[in-house]
């Protein structure tokens, strides 16, 4: 009989939820830039895949493999935007958790002039916005392929008084 590590299995709940309460935060902002009219970004729906219909609109349905980045948008002068979302509640995070076929859509995307970005989010509360151009050379800017916290200092983003992360200053 294979049975699961209960800690194990209550630390990845925890790591979840902490995660999920990071795309909260994200959401949130978003919306309050939208309300002011500075940016519209919205969340990139999972692809999902129905399987079986239910009928009455219900299905069964999975998830495919994620193909984009987390948020896209467009900022007042009509500038697009491209955030990927990433949380750990460790206390680095790898170079590898942006998959490669997102690494290629904001390739593609920045060489036409859209601001690209990693936004790391830590078990800390620290959020930092990372240039795609400096998350993707990883290993030049840092000299490896992870970063900490202490490496992103310059890239720390600010809460204003109400909780919206700043995110396009």
């Amino acid at each position: 009989m294979n049975s699961k590590d209960p800690k194990r299995q209550l630390l990845g709940k925890i790591a979840k939820q902490i995660g999920q309460r990071f795309e909260a935060r994200l959401d949130t902002s978003f919306e309050y830039y939208a309300r002011r009219g500075y940016a519209i970004i919205e969340k990139t729906p999972e692809p999902m895949r129905p399987t079986q219909s239910l009928g009455n609109g219900k299905f069964i349905a999975y998830y495919e493999k994620k193909a984009q980045t987390d948020y896209k948008g467009t900022i007042r002068g009509g500038r697009s935007i491209i955030f990927e979302a990433k949380f750990t509640s460790a206390g680095r995070m790898e170079q590898s958790r942006v998959l490669e076929n997102q690494a290629d859509y904001m390739d593609r995307h920045q060489a036409l002039g859209a601001r690209c970005f990693v936004v790391a989010g830590f078990s800390t509360g620290g959020v930092y916005r990372i240039p795609w151009e400096i998350w993707r050379d990883m290993k030049t800017h840092f000299g490896r392929k992870y970063i900490t916290e202490a490496d992103l200092e310059k890239y720390r983003v600010q809460t204003a008084w109400n909780g919206t992360l700043m995110l396009l200053d």
